[in-house]
């Protein structure tokens, strides 16, 4: 009788580790899978043209418009961004409608921080005919700041200047470099 019983209990047992061993999967597959979709972009959209406007006295001003071939966006992660790995083309308008037009082959905002990476000749020009060439630049949009670490060169209606690392406010009235080079006009 106790063979018997002891018989039984190594039979149930055997089962029990071979319905457990049977129904355990490798799903490493599955789990490679789940972390591909997470690193993948929450939404596409390509040929944008997105105005960004006020109403104001009864009237619509215009203050900014963005084009770009291609967007991905990327809110699905903790620190969300959107990419435009085709480049960008940025019109922003002031109080009194001047332009300021803005181009990069490559742009990230980070949505948390408002910062724009823009990338990869990188080109600001505004109304007065003041041009900015870099290769790499950020915009703060809280502090309305500009800069880069990378060398410049700002063509302005009054000569130019280039060097290394520019820092500025959007009206380039307020700008100062790391590292002046070439030549350069100062004003008395």
């Amino acid at each position: 009788m106790r063979t018997n019983h002891l018989h039984i209990i190594k039979n149930l047992v055997t089962a029990i580790v071979v319905t457990l061993f049977f129904s355990c999967k490798n799903n490493f597959d599955e789990v490679q899978k789940i972390g591909v979709l997470q690193n993948q972009p929450i939404g596409e959209a390509e040929n944008i043209d997105l105005k960004y406007t006020e109403y104001k006295d009864s009237t619509v001003d215009l203050l900014a418009n963005l084009l770009s071939p291609k967007m991905l966006d990327y809110s699905n992660r903790p620190f969300s961004f959107s990419e435009f790995p085709e480049g960008v083309e940025l019109k922003i308008y002031d109080e009194d409608d001047n332009k300021t037009t803005i181009l990069a082959n490559y742009a990230i905002y980070y949505t948390d921080t408002d910062i724009i990476d823009l990338q990869g000749n990188v080109r600001i020009a505004t109304h007065d005919k003041d041009t900015l060439f870099t290769e790499q630049l950020y915009y703060n949009e809280k502090l309305e700041w500009v800069f880069t670490n990378e060398p410049f060169y700002f063509k302005r209606t009054t000569g130019f200047t280039e060097g290394l690392g520019f820092d500025s406010d959007k009206t380039f009235e307020k700008f100062q470099m790391l590292e002046m080079g070439g030549d350069f006009e100062l004003d008395n």
